[in-house]
């Protein structure tokens, strides 16, 4: 079992105040009177508080998985971050299907959502529900009591507001990208039923955002400074180059430059890549990794959910016994399996398996032969019992199994089981040093100033050695000779980064997410693919949130 005091507070705390949920305003601030008179009157208190803040990006509701959401009305899988975005980022685009037919996830993938879709409704109502308890968490920072707190338990708090600061920012980084015009609060918004938040826009939205992490950048502590888990400097560096490499799909304004700047920072702060690609995402991902900026922490025993790793590598895998196809041609009967070798011990997961996610061949085109042997990161199952054609997106057989997360650790064995078998343990990268890279070589190639061809190319073949090792192996050169083209760090984006929630963000800021300029299995809902309207490149404000509060507009096309 992992080390997880940090996390161990949120249990502390919500095992003695009760956080009210979201209701159809989904804006509200938690009502937690007791919560502010009794917990903010320690520093010890604070810092449980601050807990709280980040245990929303791991539980669903404070009565564990099969409990109430803090989300009303939204299931508690459906309300998890991670799983929200995972789905509405992969979902659509060509590295995921899912055989599920509940309530949105066939919509997702046929890019034909609307605002009614649970699952956006869900990852909508998470967001503006985390920036509440940041907006809450900060206005008592604010105000800390006159007596009984040093002056290091100020400035403790002073580095506890900072965290806050990031968290709410990223939430609305999310939001931004996302939903592009969110409603809009901060800890100075009138609180009540008759003080709506208003819409700010897509642009000014990034400039508060940016703002507060610039802001954040300087009051965070040090790079690798802070305890695992939480943020630092690096964190609102990271975020800065990510927003900065879609300013121009956020804002029309390109700030290239900027991701240079900013992705820089973060590659001079001291991180190195991890060795074994593989173990960035396997159940002890938390111990001696260099790479990772930023993750969110997972216990199977202590932090147990639907969403997050556990919605990641259960979804991956199927519970049921081999089925049997008989095939008689000829007179002749063969008998094969049908797919079902992807069995969840050996994600980890011995007593789960819900048969759900899996890739199109689209992704493993990105690996061409012989890369998709060589190339490390293809973490893909042997295809010889599943179909790489998928003809019926319902049938888990078909699709290309992915083995990228799992529950097994680097040593090659379970984590330690979770009641039940089922939870996972492996955490979450938010930001790492290979998406850094990625940053800033697609910064200089689309020519912004400030970093160098050089150090670019250095930058992705760095990523390439790790992949292949170097020298090349069977006669395949790992390392690009020169900067590729723009498509080709686009499908090296894909390769390094595919199932962590940015291949949508991608797409669209390559302008190959909605057209048919780039088609793949199911876009559309087409076999072959299709493209479709580019109001799709947005999601709609949900329509639960539109009839709460009439000063919120529509995206356009919805």
């Amino acid at each position: 079992m992992k080390n997880i005091s940090f996390k161990m507070l949120f249990s502390i705390i919500t095992a003695t105040v009760l956080f009210g949920s979201c209701s159809k305003d989904l804006n509200r601030l938690p009502a937690n009177q007791v919560f502010g008179d009794s917990v903010y009157s320690t520093p010890a208190g604070f810092k449980m508080s601050l807990a709280n803040v980040y245990g929303a990006y791991t539980f669903s509701g404070i009565n564990g998985p099969n409990g109430a959401s803090d989300i009303a009305g939204v299931d508690g899988g459906t309300s998890d971050f991670i799983r929200g975005l995972w789905n509405t980022q992969e979902l659509p685009t060509d590295e995921a299907v899912c055989a599920w037919g509940d309530p949105g996830v066939p919509d997702l993938h046929k890019l034909a959502w609307t605002g009614a879709d649970p699952i956006l409704i869900g990852l909508y109502s998470r967001s503006l529900y985390q920036v509440a308890l940041c907006n809450d968490f900060i206005t008592h920072c604010n105000s800390i009591p006159t007596s009984g707190f040093s002056t290091t338990d100020i400035t403790n708090i002073g580095y506890y507001k900072a965290e806050a600061r990031f968290l709410r920012a990223f939430q609305y980084a999310m939001l931004m990208d996302e939903f592009g015009n969110p409603p809009f609060t901060t800890e100075t918004t009138p609180v009540g039923v008759l003080s709506y938040p208003s819409q700010i826009g897509r642009d000014s939205l990034f400039k508060y955002v940016e703002k507060e992490l610039l802001a954040c950048s300087t009051t965070l502590p040090a790079p690798m400074q802070n305890e695992y888990g939480r943020a630092d400097q690096a964190a609102a560096w990271a975020l800065l180059a990510r927003i900065y490499l879609n300013a121009q799909v956020y804002t029309g304004t390109p700030r290239f430059t900027d991701a240079i700047t900013y992705s820089s920072k973060v590659i001079n702060s001291g991180y190195s890549l991890m060795s074994v690609y593989a173990n960035l995402f396997k159940a002890d991902n938390n111990l001696n990794n260099p790479e990772v900026i930023m993750a969110i922490p997972y216990d199977g025993i202590n932090t147990e959910s639907y969403g997050g790793t556990t919605f990641l590598v259960n979804s991956a895998c199927a519970s049921q016994t081999p089925d049997t196809v008989r095939t008689t041609v000829n007179n002749v009967t063969t008998v094969t399996l049908n797919g079902y070798h992807m069995v969840p011990a050996a994600y980890g997961v011995p007593n789960g398996g819900w048969g759900g996610n899996r890739s199109t061949s689209a992704l493993t085109s990105l690996f061409p032969t012989p890369d998709t042997t060589i190339d490390k990161r293809g973490l893909f199952l042997d295809s010889a019992r599943v179909s790489s054609v998928i003809s019926d997106v319902s049938q888990f057989s078909q699709g290309i199994p992915v083995v990228k997360f799992t529950n097994i650790t680097s040593t090659g064995v379970a984590a330690e089981p979770s009641a039940g078998g089922t939870f996972c343990s492996t955490d979450y990268p938010l930001f790492r040093l290979g998406e850094q890279y990625l940053i800033y070589a697609e910064a200089v190639i689309r020519g912004g100033s400030g970093g160098s061809s050089a150090t670019a190319l250095k930058y992705l073949n760095l990523l390439r050695e790790r992949a292949y090792g170097h020298p090349g192996i069977a006669g395949t050169d790992s390392d690009y000779p020169s900067l590729p083209t723009l498509q080709e760090i686009l499908n090296e984006r894909g390769r390094e980064l595919y199932w962590e929630c940015l291949r949508r963000s991608d797409l669209i800021r390559f302008n190959q997410f909605t057209n048919g300029t780039y088609l793949w299995p199911w876009k559309g809902g087409v076999a072959n693919g299709t493209g479709v309207d580019g109001h799709y490149n947005l999601f709609p404000i949900p329509n639960t949130d539109l009839s709460a509060n009439t000063k919120l507009v529509q995206n356009p096309g919805y």
